[in-house]
């Protein structure tokens, strides 16, 4: 089954129209960089009007476990994507201290970026897979070869694709 996650959700009313209209997961960015960012007061007042049936999905970037671990606490989060550079000792911690669906989003240009899916595939629930554009941790728009998520797929865990998906390409995509 296809599930929609809409990432760099800002306020409430966003969240209210994206879960009104079918989106299963609301990504909430804390990445500094990110001209989506929530500061955790917003991203608490966004996931208190999101149904509890739809998991709210904190994505971080640059920050350490323990901001990670604050955050989410202090949130309410029920999901962390990790978009940075997080490692699979870092993943594991958060596993064992957070009853919380995990994301590792790895970004992909090529088949050999594929290789760093394994080391993750025992400690989280997903992968999601980005475009790889060099200096740019994610949410540039652009799509990937996706005959590697096929490819992906035989690591054994659910994917998440993003970066330049539209009207025009999502059913390609599926």
């Amino acid at each position: 089954m296809t599930k929609i996650k809409i990432c760099g959700v800002t306020n409430e009313e966003d969240a209210t129209w994206a879960v009104n209209l079918g989106a299963h997961y609301i990504g909430l960015n804390f990445c500094k960089e990110s001209p989506r960012k929530v500061s955790p007061e917003q991203a608490a007042k966004i996931a208190r009007k999101v149904p509890s049936f739809v998991p709210t999905v904190g994505v971080f970037v640059e920050h350490t476990v323990p901001e990670i671990l604050k955050i989410a606490q202090k949130v309410g989060l029920t999901g962390v994507q990790l978009h940075g550079d997080q490692t699979p000792e870092d993943a594991r911690a958060l596993s064992e201290k957070l009853e919380v669906l995990l994301i590792k989003a790895f970004r992909v240009g090529g088949e050999a970026d594929l290789e760093q899916l394994a080391a993750y595939k025992d400690v989280v629930g997903y992968f999601l897979l980005d475009a790889r554009v060099e200096g740019v941790a994610g949410g540039t728009g652009q799509t990937f070869p996706w005959d590697l998520a096929v490819r992906a797929r035989a690591f054994g865990k659910p994917l998440f694709l993003a970066g330049g998906l539209t009207p025009d390409n999502v059913a390609q995509a599926v």
